[in-house]
């Protein structure tokens, strides 16, 4: 059986359009699901898209998967036989490549609201029509779809002074996350700042220690609100954990055999904790089902 195509991302839809279509359907933020199919999304036929309608408040294209025309409505309310999800829990329920456009769609509908006006005159904007911005009329001011990067790092050194064969890795945990999770440390890119130099401040910040080795994992598009998380590893060179109060409840060193709950592999945080620990040696971590409190 052949693979499905890739997604195409367009602006603007082609003609003819396609008989059925993925519609990435938001209500105040949440992701609408099938009543029926709590934790998946299917291809929308023609007669759901048409029970959106009267209730569409804004939409955009997003371009074509597998060859349908792929939509984000924002919906002034559920209609029947739907409900709102979370996004996080949603996602959480897709594979790639529905996870990564409901994504892009969270991502498409937050910049859409955020720009209404313009943030250099205040006049209302316009939807450009050939690309993915909003334009000013009056002062001609153009804002773009903006990603905020983040680094990630997982900190690991050979082992303690009283097991120096012993693998670890530092952990920590926000005030926010659900009891007894831990993940690695993550914080956003200041203006000025490389990717690298963005870790070893943030690891310095948060954890009071040093790092060296920095090895690139990879990235994922997060949109909570607009963020682009940038994964690396990063070997300990020195220094005790200090947390930073109010950023941090709680860090520690934890051998590749005795993890706390870390996050599922839907973040990439879950990938970077889960690969790392396994290529060290050690086995498969426990994975929570939700990171943030309830």
């Amino acid at each position: 059986m052949p693979a499905p195509a890739p997604f195409v991302p367009a602006v603007r839809a082609s003609a003819p359009a396609t008989s059925l279509s993925w519609c990435f359907a938001f209500v105040a933020g949440q992701l609408l699901v099938p009543d029926e199919e709590p934790a998946t999304l299917a291809p929308l036929a023609s007669i759901a898209s048409a029970a959106f309608e009267p209730l569409v408040a804004a939409r955009h294209y997003l371009g074509t998967l597998d060859g349908l025309d792929c939509w984000v409505l924002q919906l002034h309310e559920a209609p029947a036989g739907f409900r709102r999800a979370p996004l996080r829990a949603a996602m959480m329920g897709l594979g790639e490549p529905l996870m990564g456009l409901a994504s892009r769609a969270a991502q498409v509908l937050e910049w859409d609201r955020a720009h209404r006006f313009c943030g250099a005159c205040g006049t209302p904007t316009e939807l450009a029509p050939h690309e993915r911005a909003r334009q000013c009329p009056a002062c001609k001011h153009t804002s773009y779809p903006r990603l905020g990067p983040a680094m990630m790092a997982l900190v690991w050194r050979r082992g303690s002074p009283a097991a120096p064969h012993r693998a670890e890795v530092l952990l920590a945990r926000s005030p926010h996350y659900a009891p007894g999770v831990y993940s690695a440390l993550a914080g956003f890119v200041e203006p000025g700042e490389s990717l690298e130099e963005c870790i070893h401040r943030e690891v310095a910040e948060e954890v009071g220690v040093s790092v060296r080795n920095l090895a690139y994992y990879g990235s994922q598009s997060w949109p909570f609100p607009h963020s682009l998380m940038v994964a690396y590893t990063a070997e300990w060179t020195g220094g005790e954990i200090v947390r930073q109060e109010g950023e941090i409840e709680d860090a520690q060193w934890f051998a590749l055999d005795a993890l706390p709950k870390v996050p599922p592999r839907f973040s990439i945080a879950g990938h970077l904790i889960g690969d790392t620990v396994v290529a060290m040696g050690g086995p498969e971590p426990h994975a929570t089902a939700s990171v943030v409190r309830a």
